[in-house]
């Protein structure tokens, strides 16, 4: 899915330059917004006349769009006779979030922003205990990641 002259970075996790070629699409990040807010909520997935609805898109471009998501798999289709239902797949999501932790780790140390999540509020000392532990296992996966490749492996 790379673009003419485009060439993966060594640095870079497998897929990730297209993933983000995959996100950059406004259209596309709604529909994984959608999906989203339907995992919270328990749904078993979104059916393209729901997504057309809920979005206000025609039925041929959200398909276009669904099929690049699919393709990156960031959404799952589970089919149901002649009905698709699409769930949000978020291992693509979360290689991006552990190349983009460091930064966050190295630019703020402890006063990182507070990141807006739409799922169910934890509680302050849980709230801070995830967060406490997510920061140290990011800096020590990145750590040992920046190890290994200098290393050489």
């Amino acid at each position: 899915m790379l673009g003419l002259g485009q060439e993966t970075h060594p640095d870079y996790p497998d897929g990730m330059t297209d993933i983000f070629d995959v996100i950059a699409d406004g259209t596309r990040r709604d529909i994984l917004q959608l999906l989203l807010r339907r995992s919270t909520d328990g749904d078993a997935g979104t059916s393209v006349t729901e997504i057309v609805s809920e979005l206000g898109v025609s039925q041929p471009t959200v398909s276009k769009h669904l099929k690049v998501l699919r393709e990156s798999e960031l959404v799952t289709v589970r089919e149901d006779g002649q009905r698709r239902f699409y769930s949000l797949s978020v291992a693509p999501l979360e290689t991006i979030d552990d190349w983009l932790v460091p930064f966050l780790v190295d630019a703020y140390g402890d006063q990182a922003p507070d990141i807006d999540y739409p799922g169910a509020p934890l509680n302050d000392g849980a709230a801070h205990a995830a967060e406490v532990v997510g920061r140290a296992a990011a800096s020590a996966k990145y750590v040992v990641t920046s190890a290994l490749r200098r290393l050489g492996n």
